[in-house]
């Protein structure tokens, strides 16, 4: 089995889909890894410490694809690199479906079989790959340090002589891994953290970790619940009591978070205009949705903005600032996924397109398009032009139709 590890080509993508302990990982299953000059550089992976552990280096593309069985990405190829893969070639990554259901037509077409980790099901046996999770967990962790960088007063209370500080005020929207890492965080730093979610199943795990749950009516919530956990649309008169009970509860707050995400659809609208503007001048607004179209009124795309003294803070691809720890764990999630479906006694790819896994993530496969969310991708292009669901929010908030 010969695997190529690519460069990302995307701007502002500073991970990479193989590590250095990856690589061994791959040679013990008796695979052949191939790495890009450079692929690791922005995660402080250097080209030797690659060739170290077993991988062979070399300069372009076309020179790592040959004769290549699978390629590992972090994010989509280019059309001028896909141009450069030998039909049959399997390719693994985040693939981000939803963001131009039309690519899928592109891998069709180049003989491609494409896998896309970001649709991985949430079952017990895939949770070692569930490369969401992965990279939600360090977002929610990162939110909270750049809210804290932007923040000019101290998280923590503090006893001085001169006096008491009091510990700062955070909101976090959305309870999935991106916000529960996000509440823990800001628990350690000595912050007041309450929490809301459109899951009352959220409720037990926002307490847990020292935070209060935040809503108008636990009962209305209990009653819009199935029996999967996920939440129903709620009433028009739920939604207008909650908004009000939220506008009033996030004025007293010092930072708000949101994390919420519906995949394939844009990100709800859970702070507006006006709630914006209520917060003290000082506030802090992480928005971890921008890519998807933002939970915050005001909020750009990879910006940070002022308004009227509240700042909001936009970044993109905030797992990948943390580049060396997002890039170790989506190795281990890519290796995991891979290792399931190599056959021992061959040490060849033995991929079952009848798993629940493979029939999750699984694309095109010999020249055609299998994922039944998207046959007849040029047609559902039309219909949803929304981003995908990103990896630092962690498209924990699902919504049953």
């Amino acid at each position: 089995m010969k695997i190529a590890v690519l460069k990302e080509t995307q701007p502002g993508e500073t991970r990479v889909a193989a590590s250095p302990e990856s690589i061994k990982k791959f040679l013990s299953l008796g695979a052949e890894v191939t790495v890009e000059k450079g692929a690791g550089e922005s995660a402080h992976f250097s080209d030797a410490a690659y060739s170290d552990a077993g991988a062979v280096m070399a300069a372009s593309v076309s020179e790592v694809v040959k004769g290549a069985d699978l390629i590992l990405k972090v994010q989509r190829p280019e059309a001028g690199e896909l141009a450069q893969y030998s039909r049959g070639v399997k390719l693994a990554g985040l693939l981000s479906p939803y963001a131009d259901p039309a690519v899928l037509d592109a891998y069709a077409k180049a003989g491609v079989d494409a896998f896309s980790l970001d649709l991985m099901p949430r079952i017990t046996r895939a949770q070692s790959m569930d490369v969401l999770s992965s990279q939600s967990n360090l977002s929610g962790y990162k939110a909270v340090i750049d809210a804290s960088a932007y923040f000019g007063r101290a998280f923590p209370m503090m006893m001085t002589a001169a006096g008491t500080i009091p510990p700062a005020k955070v909101f976090v929207m959305g309870a999935g891994v991106a916000g529960l890492q996000a509440i823990a965080t800001a628990r350690r730093l000595g912050a007041i953290v309450s929490a809301t979610d459109v899951r009352f199943a959220a409720k037990e795990q926002v307490e847990s970790l020292g935070a209060t749950f935040i809503t108008v009516d636990e009962e209305a919530m209990k009653n819009a619940e199935t029996s999967g956990g996920y939440a129903k649309e709620m009433s028009e008169d739920f939604i207008i009591r909650q908004a009000e009970f939220v506008a009033a509860h996030i004025k007293k707050q010092d930072v708000v978070i949101t994390t919420a995400l519906i995949p394939g659809r844009p990100a709800p609208k859970l702070v507006s205009e006006e709630m914006v503007r209520s917060m003290a001048p000082g506030s802090i607004i992480v928005d971890l949705a921008t890519e998807q179209g933002g939970n915050v009124a005001l909020s750009q795309v990879g910006e940070v903005i002022d308004t009227g003294g509240v700042v909001i803070l936009g970044f993109t691809n905030v797992a990948g600032r943390l580049a060396a720890d997002a890039s170790n764990l989506y190795a281990r999630n890519l290796f995991n996924f891979i290792s399931a479906f190599v056959d021992k006694e061959t040490k060849s790819l033995a991929i079952d397109w009848e798993d629940e896994i493979i029939a999750g993530v699984g694309l095109t496969r010999d020249g055609a398009v299998v994922h039944p969310n998207f046959i007849n991708s040029e047609s559902k292009a039309e219909k949803v032009k929304t981003p995908a669901p990103d990896t630092q929010a962690g498209g924990e908030v699902e919504i049953e139709t």
